[in-house]
């Protein structure tokens, strides 16, 4: 990684402020089914993501995202695992846990050493695949409310044409807009809404060994898979393609993934990572720099120390038509940007497969184009 002061420094002006906000169709559906759910306290939630992207922003200088670990949400906060003993200890726990694991990845050498063994086509399959995940996920969004959602991907459209009109702040505007319109109730929930001043407490005090062992069992190891070929190797892939002069280590990106969520856990937060579609979302609606992520850490910051019990409330105004546009738009740039050098035909059929593959699970997909990669290599197959 080059010398931090040579770096280009951040930006903190309009275009900033409204890719700030592009990572909104991930992360706010996530934390507010943790909320509401599980009962998480937004308090240590949105104050380790605030810390987090403030301190990634500073020393990254690029929109690097910090976003929830989807598959450990996904887990944590379904029914059917609730059933199953799942509580915000455990899911503090498995924080705890992930950091750990990825501390030891990135001290050890083995998170560098096991990302030469992925080809870039197969990388560039798992970015295009996720771009494409990115796209169906914000269509299911979009389909609840199908026409303000397509007024609004058009009006969008049309606006990120041009350079000077920030976009984002533009649709949110509306957004809050659309769902007042649809939920008149929410005037008379808003006017609950109050400051207050709250620290978050420590969280290990209270964590048992039975938290740390289903939150490493049920909820960390099965996301590595994930989060290796999705906020390790495609962040750290996307990061240098489109900041060449603000590079970014295999070893500094997993360092970072196990320092933020040791320091989730230990003020009750949930597991984070660096997700790629999340910087494909914030460039899409303009940030270059880590301004964006400095704007959106304070943001969040700010929300998790002074209005902690009013967060679900707040989260109302982004109805599912403007988090839809948000996270397709974001897969659109996410998949757009995994182009295929290749020349050959078997590089060709491994991106496209392996982009098939990662749309389902990210984890084999990184697998299959490990094992497709090597087969072509030595002849055993041919397309």
């Amino acid at each position: 990684m080059s010398n931090n002061s040579s770096r280009p420094a951040n930006r903190f002006d309009l275009p900033e402020w409204a890719g700030a906000f592009g990572d909104l169709g991930t992360l706010i559906p996530f934390v507010a089914a943790y909320i509401a759910i599980l009962n998480i306290n937004p308090n240590g939630l949105l104050v380790a993501f605030g810390v987090a992207l403030i301190a990634i922003g500073c020393i990254y200088r690029t929109p690097f995202p910090v976003q929830p670990m989807k598959a450990i949400g996904a887990s944590a906060v379904s029914q059917a695992s609730i059933a199953a003993g799942l509580t915000a200890s455990v899911v503090v726990g498995a924080s705890l846990m992930t950091g750990v694991i990825w501390l030891l990845l990135a001290v050890t050498g083995l998170a560098k050493r096991i990302s030469t063994y992925m080809p870039q086509s197969a990388l560039l399959g798992v970015v295009m695949g996720l771009g494409f995940s990115f796209m169906g996920e914000g269509i299911k969004l979009m389909l609840e409310s199908p026409y303000i959602a397509v007024a609004l991907l058009i009006l969008t459209l049309l606006l990120l044409n041009r350079p000077k009109v920030p976009a984002m702040l533009i649709l949110l505007v509306i957004g809050v807009g659309v769902a007042l319109y649809q939920k008149p109730e929410l005037l008379n929930e808003l006017q609950t809404v109050k400051t207050e001043f709250e620290i978050p407490s420590i969280a290990w005090q209270s964590l048992t060994l039975n938290d740390l062992w289903l939150g490493l069992i049920l909820l960390a190891l099965p996301q590595l898979p994930l989060t290796f070929g999705n906020a390790f190797l495609s962040i750290t892939e996307e990061n240098n393609r489109l900041f060449p002069n603000r590079p970014v280590k295999e070893k500094t990106v997993a360092l970072s993934t196990g320092i933020m969520n040791i320091f989730s856990s230990f003020i009750g937060g949930i597991p984070m990572c660096h997700g790629a579609g999340g910087m494909a979302g914030h460039i899409q609606f303009g940030a270059r720099t880590g301004g964006s992520s400095i704007i959106l850490g304070s943001t969040l910051l700010l929300a998790g120390i002074f209005l902690p019990s009013s967060i679900a409330t707040i989260f109302k105004l982004f109805p599912s038509s403007v988090l839809g546009v948000i996270l397709f738009l974001a897969g659109l740039q996410l998949a757009m940007g995994s182009r295929d050098n290749g020349t050959e035909k078997a590089d060709r059929f491994i991106v496209l497969a392996t982009a098939g593959i990662a749309v389902w699970n990210v984890g084999f997909a990184v697998l299959f184009g490990i094992i497709a990669h090597n087969f072509a290599k030595r002849g055993w197959f041919k397309v």
